[in-house]
């Protein structure tokens, strides 16, 4: 079998054509898979602090304050924004008990954010909703020795 001269070289052309077609939406599945997942981890960390940080509070005025605080700083380790966080719009603590911090009592703060797409620009995020939200609750409970303030 010969090969025309025509031909010669299409294989390797092939190959390229073929591995970017296959390989650029894998990479991609890749990086969105990995950045849902540091928001599914930024969430849960983020939910777990601002519980601990309402539980430890020294009185009821200081709970929601320690808490937008400690979730904008696990979110801004997983490379999130944390203004939402510090402004409390992505963050929520209820509270079984009146007062909160009762002894014996349980504290759940839930904490939400969005995740946006790798490599899609602002303004395409505006028309159409390209990101994923996310969300974490965790319940804490209050010191059962506590002195209560």
């Amino acid at each position: 079998m010969t090969v025309d001269d025509s031909e010669r070289g299409s294989a390797v052309v092939e190959f390229i054509g073929t591995t970017v077609v296959l390989l650029i939406p894998l990479v991609y599945l890749v990086l969105t898979v990995g950045r849902l997942q540091a928001g599914a981890f930024a969430v849960d960390g983020a939910a777990r602090e601002a519980a601990r940080a309402v539980v430890t509070a020294v009185s009821s005025d200081d709970a929601a304050a320690r808490a937008r605080v400690a979730a904008g700083i696990a979110l801004e380790d997983q490379g999130f924004d944390p203004q939402p966080a510090l402004t409390g719009g992505a963050v929520q603590v209820t509270c079984a008990a009146d007062p909160c911090l009762s002894p014996g009592g349980t504290v759940t703060a839930t904490v939400h954010t969005r995740v946006p797409l790798p490599f899609v620009p602002e303004a395409l995020r505006s028309w159409v909703p390209l990101e994923v939200p996310v969300e974490s609750r965790y319940r804490a409970s209050v010191d059962q020795f506590r002195e209560v303030r």
